[in-house]
């Protein structure tokens, strides 16, 4: 066990990233900084991969953004103790996206329903957590315009569902008839 200096989670995540001294970061660099983050504060002071990766992309490090988001996906994956496969966790194409959040309302209502909110919290967690990753792609200059675009359009997605469950499938009907979505179809 190494004795870091750092007192909170974000200059832990610098710190390990720096003492790894590697100019690119994918799975096993991000295991090694959770892993630290275990260490000094326990598993509730673990962040996802995605979010590790935030923070060392702001400090400079290159990602490794296919390795980075696979890593993530299984991660969330086995946060959800097997309710959910890693096939039903998917946002890489609107086609994608749309079934896992088709998934991810009828689990909610199931488990709301069971009464069972620490659930209900955890896919809640895991949508906003594919919304993060879902920026970083809509954001980055590793990948196409395209799929920018895409990515952009399923952060929007995952906004709304996040934020009025219950009223997304209509939501999506509708968005799906709007002259902008019509447009972003025909740019694919």
């Amino acid at each position: 066990m190494v004795d870091w200096r750092a007192r909170t989670k974000t200059d832990l995540i610098i710190e390990v990233w720096e003492a790894l001294d590697c100019e690119s970061v994918g799975a096993v660099e991000l295991e090694r900084i959770q892993e630290a983050l275990r260490e000094r504060f326990g598993e509730g002071g673990i962040e996802s991969p995605a979010a590790i990766a935030r923070v060392v992309a702001d400090e400079g490090a290159v990602l490794r953004h296919p390795e980075v988001f696979k890593f993530d996906r299984e991660w969330r994956r086995r946060q959800m103790n097997g309710v959910l496969t890693a096939d039903e966790v998917d946002v890489a194409s609107l086609e994608a996206a749309e079934k896992t959040l088709a998934k991810f309302t009828e689990i909610k209502q199931r488990f709301e329903g069971a009464g069972d909110e620490e659930s209900v919290r955890r896919i809640r967690s895991l949508a906003l957590a594919l919304k993060q990753d879902a920026t970083l792609v809509s954001r980055s200059r590793a990948v196409d315009e395209k799929t920018k675009r895409e990515a952009a359009e399923i952060v929007q997605w995952l906004t709304v569902w996040l934020q009025e469950p219950e009223m997304f499938d209509d939501w999506l009907d509708l968005r799906r008839r709007s002259p902008h979505f019509l447009q972003l179809m025909k740019m694919n």
